[in-house]
């Protein structure tokens, strides 16, 4: 995927006349953190245990909406009703099943990335669909110093979440960016959808099963194989933006 011609098609497509970089927005279950096994190990079991059906494509497919709209959307699918409480309740048992797990590592490749977007001069910010205390403070001690708690995006802050674009348009509103001034990087299609709603240039990585495709589809304008592919094509990417 050529990077010259992905940023020119953007730059057509949104209307804007350059781009002008400060700031970068990362998705975090599968972008900063090696944690999507263990979402979907816990998704299954819960549903599983409840005599719902979750495929692993499914759980990756449904990756970035918060966790209650996932089991409205599959309760619904399954011709099941359940209350506001049996679903927070569900959703509990989710996040209970997860905490379970070992604790996820850092994603390999991404504080190469992280380290190349501070000594650029710009600001990393967070916009994820998790609300898991334990993961967002945990950020400050695999990547020190480099993201700041006013400037991040959770399900806690939102209403609607992805693929709708209110997370990364509050993204905009918290970094005083305009859409032009920022890029996404994103493993799920469905990140990937809720950052060009927002008008954002948005750079996929496919560090799950699914297939390029489902990433392409949803309008990834780049796309790397691992944090770290992305970590050496960073700088050329910088400078197509700067030109």
């Amino acid at each position: 995927m050529n990077i010259k011609e992905s940023i020119k098609n953007y730059l057509s497509e949104s209307g804007s006349e350059r781009i002008e970089l400060k700031s970068v927005l990362f998705d975090m279950d599968g972008v900063l953190y090696d944690s999507m096994p263990n979402h979907v190990r816990a998704w299954r079991e819960t549903m599983l245990a409840h005599g719902l059906d979750f495929s692993v494509e499914e759980a990756y497919l449904h990756e970035g909406r918060t966790g209650p709209a996932t089991l409205e959307i599959i309760c619904r699918r399954d011709g099941i009703s359940l209350t506001e409480r049996e679903i927070k309740d569900l959703y509990r048992e989710k996040t209970d099943a997860f905490l379970r797990l070992p604790a996820p590592q850092c994603m390999e490749g991404s504080y190469e990335v992280l380290k190349k977007v501070v000594r650029d001069g710009l600001f990393p910010m967070v916009v994820t669909g998790s609300g898991y205390a334990a993961l967002l403070d945990n950020l400050d001690r695999f990547y020190p110093g480099i993201f700041r708690r006013e400037r991040m995006v959770t399900a806690l802050d939102v209403k609607i979440g992805k693929p709708n674009p209110e997370p990364y348009l509050m993204a905009l509103r918290k970094g005083n960016l305009q859409p032009w001034e920022a890029f996404v990087v994103e493993n799920a299609p469905l990140g990937v959808e809720a950052g060009r709603a927002a008008g954002l240039f948005v750079i996929a990585v496919n560090t799950g099963p699914l297939p390029d495709a489902c990433l392409l589809d949803a309008g990834a304008h780049l796309l790397f194989h691992s944090m770290t592919a992305l970590a050496g094509a960073w700088d050329g990417i910088r400078d197509a933006a700067r030109e």
